[in-house]
């Protein structure tokens, strides 16, 4: 409204240009709200298309709505590929299976039945109930609605990790106690020497410079001021921020992206990782490991969906296709599939996946084998059956009947085997080494599938009797799978164990399936396994004294998780949490460092995470924890470095002024030393590489300062340059006679060039600067030469030298005096002064 009267204004002034800026104004402003408004509008549009829908029975009839609409009393139908939109019990099941893996941690698809279970039943094992989140993979079938939104599983775990409270990191409570003390500590220091100061201008009558009282009253405060900004190392918050910056941008060229800054500092403190196991500490990708067939088992290599491996008897390589028994049991089982494999993935059942997959490996791919033996007929998996078959026509136009399922269902079913080539009559001896060996497999932690086929006689599909298909059967052999652990992830979990780091499995899974996987990563550091149940059964004293002791978690809850990692925590342990699924997100927001999974992770667990991982690879959590130990490393380097230069100065003044001497340094020298430890060389300790133990020692105490076992160290940098720098100063100017502004000049040059030179032996705890080496850090190296120059240069520079109260140091007498005495600050050895406590300060 503002503008059209002012371009009506204009026009009636007679000012065209102007008004023809303001109507352009006008016709700016009418557009962009047009836009805006049709922009939002499209948006809702969008937002209306893409939301998720949910099929309904109401009033009867079957209809599509919006996923949020549905409300407790809906009857939903559900098929495979079906997002379940709300907690709901089941009502009807025809071959119905979902993929609850994102809820409970399950690596196989969960069978549904409509079984009474009781109210305690843990979510994983409620099989008459689908959940809000999770996906039907097979089947059909109708449920009725009994929660939705924040009173479903997957919104009580959302609730849990909203109303968690954030916690300050290790580091920042460590800087925040570090930097109180160390401001008192200065603070009190200033005052006493501008105390003193002022004593002897104002009883004792010394003045400090020429002129009178006010002047060198006014000198004091400045000297005060300058010490006090002297001392604070005021770089420290900057220089902690760049070295996170860049450990940060480090730790994401290792694949963990990390959310907040401070926590690459906290992953270097671990002391427990407790992760999840499916698709962290396994592929999530079901394999099948070994085959059972004519008495004989063979092994098979490789992992996950990659179509490599070989066929391994008595660790014998064999051609599958050489012995007809193994073959045929390995084209039954492609055959007998409803999934999909394209080389890379499978859609569909995990486990008829690992089958395809298995298959493939041997050179009988799906495309193929279905080219040669069409189907033609289907009986679908039921729970009551515990079997699936499939009716194809072979080459020679015959129809053959492939069936699996249950081992023990499909052997009650079978009347002959295969053996030698041959059919042959099923003894009962031959029943009772194919049990022995399912149980054999399944102890092992395998998922067994038996498999049969049956040769039919040629008659319609029509006539025959459904029970005609899965009845004597001729036996094949025993398939046993499971989701393998990373390869890598057993090499991680061995260099866990080298620095001192537990890591334990919490998972959803079965006892069984946990302890066999752990076993085999090797993370078995007691006998001690729990499972949610047993858990359940202890009261919080009693979890606390075993809970340090348990190497793996099974069949538990989200509150489970969530319990562990504070119970640890109570323990004083740094908790590292992993996981993927929405059942993680709670002990992920608990956690001191929360790792969510950036390819398998949920939208909640990456956003409750403090790191994400972008591989989904649990060995890059152990990457990560060795960039933050080097960044804490680092931070603690610089750190020391700091204090040990910048309180120099200070003890020298004050001593000084204590005797009531002239003073060594002025408030310009004093502020210059500041800024040369302050500036390149603090920056390039951020830079330093890792030590070459960095993995190789045990988790550092969380109640230990950021200076533990440095105090030292700082005392006698403060003595050497006291002695030498002071003596310098005392000697050229009490002794010898020298002017004042030279006198300064030397003793300016020398602490600089100690300062410059003690960065050396700042770079480890254990190792002096030549054991090190000067060439590891180029950053450094150049930092300090060029300060080192910049400072030598000052002298030299017309209005900068005399602003500083230096001159020109003449004679390379008195430059060989300052290189001798700066050399020193190399022999100050970090190995000699480490851990002896002087001063314990946290």
């Amino acid at each position: 409204m503002l503008l059209i009267a002012t371009a009506i204004s204009f026009l009636i002034w007679d000012h065209i240009d102007a008004a023809i800026i303001a109507v352009i104004v006008i016709l700016n402003s009418v557009l962009g709200f047009v836009m805006e408004y049709r922009s939002e509008k499209a948006m809702e549009a969008m937002r209306k298309l893409t939301a998720p829908k949910a099929r309904v029975m109401r009033e009867g009839l079957e209809q599509k709505i919006a996923a949020r609409e549905i409300v407790p009393g809906d009857v939903v139908i559900l098929e495979a590929g079906d997002r379940v939109p709300a907690d709901a019990r089941l009502l009807e099941v025809v071959d119905l299976k979902a993929d609850e893996a994102v809820l409970t941690g399950e690596s196989t698809d969960i069978t549904k039945n409509l079984d009474v279970v009781s109210e305690n039943t843990p979510v994983a094992d409620r099989k008459n109930s689908v959940f809000m989140a999770t996906h039907m993979t097979y089947g059909r079938g109708k449920a009725v609605v009994t929660s939705t939104g924040m009173k479903t599983e997957f919104g009580k775990i959302a609730e849990m990790v909203q109303t968690m409270q954030e916690e300050e990191s290790p580091l920042k409570q460590k800087l925040a106690r570090f930097a109180r003390k160390l401001g008192i500590v200065i603070v009190a220091i200033s005052v006493v020497i501008l105390a003193l100061e002022l004593y002897e201008i104002l009883v004792l009558g010394v003045m400090i410079s020429p002129g009178d009282i006010m002047a060198n009253i006014l000198d004091a405060f400045e000297v005060s001021i300058a010490l006090a900004v002297s001392a604070v190392p005021e770089g420290l918050p900057a220089v902690v921020t760049v070295s996170l910056a860049l450990g940060a941008r480090e730790l994401a060229r290792r694949n963990a992206i990390l959310r907040k800054l401070t926590s690459a500092e906290t992953l270097g403190a671990t002391t427990f990782i407790c992760s999840d196991k499916t698709g962290t500490l396994t592929k999530g990708e079901m394999t099948v490991r070994k085959l059972y067939t004519q008495g004989k088992f063979y092994e098979v290599t490789g992992a996950g969906y990659e179509p490599k491996g070989e066929f391994l008897e008595n660790g014998v390589f064999v051609n599958p296709q050489d012995i007809v028994e193994l073959k045929l049991l390995l084209e039954a089982n492609v055959l007998c599939t409803n999934a999909h494999y394209d080389g890379k993935r499978v859609i569909g059942d995990t486990t008829e996946g690992a089958l395809i997959v298995v298959g493939t490996k041997a050179g009988l791919t799906k495309k193929k084998l279905e080219e040669s033996y069409p189907r033609i007929h289907e009986i679908p998996f039921t729970s009551e059956r515990k079997l699936m078959t499939t009716v194809h026509e072979n080459p020679e136009k015959n129809m053959v009947a492939f069936v699996k399922g249950a081992p023990e269902i499909v052997l009650e079913r079978s009347t002959h085997i295969l053996r030698d080539g041959q059919i042959k009559k099923l003894s009962s001896k031959e029943k009772q080494e194919v049990l022995k060996a399912n149980e054999e497999m399944a102890s092992g932690a395998l998922r067994v599938l038996g498999t049969a086929f049956k040769e039919l006689p040629n008659r319609p599909i029509d006539k025959f009797e459904e029970e005609e298909y899965e009845t004597s059967l001729i036996f094949l052999g025993l398939s046993g799978m499971i989701d393998p652990p990373r390869v890598e992830a057993k090499e991680a979990n061995a260099k866990c164990r080298q620095a001192g780091i537990k890591t334990v499995m919490i998972t959803g899974d079965h006892k069984l399936t946990a302890v066999a996987i752990a076993k085999e990563l090797e993370m078995l550091h007691s006998d001690k396994v729990l499972t949610g149940k047993e858990l359940d059964n202890l009261d919080e004293d009693e979890f606390k004294k075993v809970v340090e002791e348990v190497s793996v978690y099974a069949r538990v809850s989200p509150e489970h998780k969530l319990r562990i990692v504070k119970a640890l925590k109570e323990k004083g342990e740094i908790v590292a949490m992993t996981g993927d699924g929405v059942n993680d997100a709670p002990a992920l927001k608990q956690a001191d460092i929360g790792v969510a999974m950036g390819i398998t992770g949920t939208d909640v667990t990456r956003e409750a995470a403090d790191v994400v991982l972008a591989d989904d690879n649990f060995a890059t959590i152990v990457s990560a924890v060795e960039g933050g130990r080097s960044i804490y490393d680092n931070i603690r380097k610089f750190s020391f470095f700091l204090l040990r230069s910048n309180f120099d100065e200070l003890g020298i003044i004050a001593l000084f002024a204590l005797m009531g001497l002239e003073l060594p340094l002025l408030p310009s020298m004093i502020l210059w030393l500041n800024l040369m430890t302050d500036g390149l060389p603090a920056l390039a300790l951020t830079m330093d590489p890792p030590e070459e133990d960095v993995m190789k020692r045990p988790p550092r105490n969380p109640n230990e300062g950021v200076l533990y076992g440095r105090f030292a160290s700082i005392l006698a940098t403060f003595t050497l340059q006291f002695a030498l720098t002071g003596g310098i100063f005392y000697w050229q100017y009490y002794i010898l006679g020298q002017p004042l502004i030279y006198a300064r000049t030397m003793a300016f040059m020398r602490a600089t060039l100690q300062e410059l030179l003690v960065v050396w032996n700042c770079r480890s705890e254990k190792r002096n600067a030549f054991r090190v080496g000067f060439f590891s850090n180029k950053y450094l190296l150049w930092s300090v030469l060029i300060s080192a120059a910049i400072t030598v240069a000052i002298p030299f520079i017309p209005l900068l030298g005399p602003g500083m109260g230096t001159v020109p140091i003449d004679g390379l007498l008195d430059w060989g005096i300052i290189i001798v005495a700066s050399l020193s600050g190399l022999f100050i050895l970090p190995e000699v002064f480490y851990g002896r406590k002087i001063w314990k300060w946290r």
